[in-house]
């Protein structure tokens, strides 16, 4: 009988639903697990902790100039081979690995666009490419930018996210560009025209000492790492510990090397209301 018998149910396996990849990005600061859709619509910052994650550099031009307004330079400029440097990877391998992953030809996007309808020179490094380390092309593009600047009489901005320094692989040939940069940058400055400075996570090594600390006004966004050599190979060379935040644009802000550091929502009002005022 129904009533003292052991009832029958039918057990039905259902096949777990796999998740689709790509949807979801774990926070490097906090460890959220964010929606994509929810980070693009917050330009790549957490909702939750404020982390700015890393932009590629056409991402960056389309967040702060003008919509179809940006006219690139130099596009198809390509890094030789110099030293004809062998490793785990040949030097061409990698240069062609990193075009394959970011669609650039090299760690740097260069050109003159709209901010606000102000008419500007922009150059971004991509941190994607090498590190957006400074090889010879990233150099000569960079310094084309500039003396295009100078010549037209045109504000500039270079916005910097560069782990790698100089780009070792071209030996010398990487180094000298920190010097022809700047070379360039003292006849900018000359002319009595404004440079800004826009340093993102992470500005290190050559880059750092070169073009992108001597901007007439240097932003950063929060608490992008900024320095020369990285804190763990400071703290084995003078076997001491650093104080917390050090290489942080909030340290970096207190103790002078930066004017300002900006949201990256606010970023491009920021800009234009630097240009409003450098321009009169």
């Amino acid at each position: 009988m129904a009533l003292f018998g052991k009832p029958k149910y039918t057990i039905l396996r259902v096949k777990k639903k796999e998740m689709p990849e790509g949807l979801w990005t774990k926070c490097e600061e906090c460890s959220a697990t964010l929606y994509n859709k929810t980070i693009e619509e917050n330009l790549k910052v957490c909702p939750k902790c404020g982390y700015h994650f890393s932009l590629g550099a056409y991402e960056r031009i389309n967040m702060l100039l003008d919509q179809d307004s940006f006219s690139e330079f130099d596009k198809d400029m390509l890094s030789a081979d110099p030293l004809n440097f062998k490793g785990p990877k040949t030097y061409k391998d990698k240069l062609a690995g990193d075009q394959l992953v970011t669609g650039l030809k090299d760690a740097v996007i260069s050109g003159e666009g709209l901010l606000d309808n102000k008419k500007i020179i922009a150059a971004v490094t991509d941190s994607r490419f090498i590190m957006g380390s400074m090889g010879s092309v990233v150099g000569e593009k960079i310094t084309r930018a500039i003396e295009n600047a100078t010549k037209n009489k045109l504000p500039l901005i270079i916005i910097s996210g560069s782990g790698g320094g100089a780009r070792m692989y071209e030996g010398m040939l990487s180094l000298m560009q920190m010097s022809k940069t700047c070379a360039a940058l003292s006849y900018h400055h000359k002319a009595k025209l404004p440079f800004i400075s826009v340093l993102t996570n992470p500005t290190m090594g050559g880059v750092m000492a070169s073009f992108a600390g001597v901007g007439d006004i240097i932003l950063a966004e929060p608490r992008a790492l900024i320095g020369f050599a990285g804190p763990r190979v400071i703290e084995q060379t003078i076997r001491q510990k650093l104080p917390v935040g050090f290489q942080r644009s909030e340290f970096l802000l207190e103790h002078g090397l930066i004017d300002m550091i900006v949201q990256r929502k606010n970023l491009k009002s920021t800009l234009s209301q630097l240009l409003d005022y450098l321009l009169q």
